[in-house]
């Protein structure tokens, strides 16, 4: 199945079957998905919490608008985002840079200073709203990689994001969550698996420069 058959397969499941769960290889490759997606600066702000664990899972329906599909998953991805962003992120990235590639100090300290300069400018809130835009790209990249591993899943932002760091500890962790993706397979009674998907034809969609 190439990717563009994958993505028509995919779509947002109303009903897992709650007696299949993924494998450990599986979830090892969307973390895998996850770490190598594409973020602003390649600083890497988003966390990933992958949540296996039903008595939790079924605390967190009534704080997700009564979607039964947090509690059917077989695992709960939420992305997170710092609540207080620090720009000791940007030392660690350049720790790591320097770790990796042995890039000389001369090379990439006005990078370093031109980025610390920059985020120190923002206040707490447009960090957070930056961070956040970096969870979608993190979100769209899982999707992709969901569909081409055949894995279903339902992309949720109708959740309370308060209710799921007190109950998951995120708060002592200085992360707030922002989306949330439950995973699995979807159910034979699921009445959504066999609709044809709608979409607008991409004329509609897309525009072309010349």
């Amino acid at each position: 199945m190439n990717i563009i058959e994958s993505l028509k397969w995919r779509y947002a499941v109303k009903k897992f079957d709650e007696n299949k769960y993924l494998t450990n290889e599986q979830i090892e490759t969307l973390k895998d998905a996850f770490n190598l997606t594409a973020t602003s600066y390649g600083l890497q702000s988003t966390k990933l919490v992958v949540l296996k664990n039903k008595e939790l899972q079924a605390k967190l329906v009534e704080h997700s608008w009564n979607q039964q599909q947090v509690a059917q998953a077989s695992h709960v991805l939420i992305l997170c985002v710092p609540k207080k962003y620090d720009t000791k992120n940007v030392d660690n990235y350049f720790k790591l840079v320097k770790e990796v590639r042995n890039t000389p100090d001369e090379i990439l300290n006005p990078f370093k200073d031109f980025l610390l300069s920059n985020l120190e400018k923002k206040t707490q809130e447009e960090l957070f709203i930056w961070n956040k835009n970096q969870a979608y790209i993190a979100l769209g990249n899982l999707l992709t990689a969901c569909a081409i591993e055949k894995i279903d899943s339902c992309p949720m932002e109708g959740f309370t994001p308060e209710k799921y760091d007190e109950i998951l500890g995120l708060d002592s962790q200085n992360l707030q969550s922002v989306v949330v993706l439950p995973l699995g397979f979807r159910a034979e009674d699921d009445y959504m698996k066999d609709l044809k998907k709608v979409r607008k034809q991409t004329s509609e969609t897309v525009l072309h420069i010349n």
